[in-house]
């Protein structure tokens, strides 16, 4: 085994398999266990959404799309924390990445960004769904 592997464990196949890549794997490798993070295809939805809003709410297109992001991540209540600067002249912030959240905090993100658009008119240029 030369590079690392993801595996879904969605029934028996997929965990024997992940069990014989463990026993395959060599000293020193690392194996974890979590829970799925966002979907590519929730991803690809969520940029056309910011970028519609940053089209047609008044104000937003004075922001960048991860500014944005960041914005919709924060009401959402992902976690932020603030580091001092390195001369201690003020603090920034750190921790606010939509590449952790999990499939569901991930389509809680999509949901707050639709009824966030629907208060403000916004017309969807892609289809309302959850795309996975």
């Amino acid at each position: 085994m030369d590079k690392s592997r993801s595996v879904r464990l969605t029934g028996q196949p997929q965990r024997d398999y992940a069990k014989y890549l463990v026993d395959h794997a060599p000293e020193g490798w690392v194996v974890k266990i979590a829970a799925e993070t966002r979907r590519d295809a929730q991803n690809r939805k969520l940029w056309p959404m910011i970028d519609d809003i940053r089209k047609q709410v008044p104000g937003f297109d004075a922001f960048s799309a991860d500014d944005i992001k960041n914005r919709f991540l924060n009401a959402l209540g992902v976690e932020m924390r603030f580091l001092p600067e390195l001369e201690g002249q003020g603090v920034f912030p750190v921790g606010m990445r939509s590449s952790t959240l999990t499939v569901a905090q991930f389509a809680g993100l999509i949901e707050l960004i639709y009824a966030f658009g629907s208060k403000h008119n916004v017309a969807w240029s892609e289809p309302c769904s959850q795309s996975e």
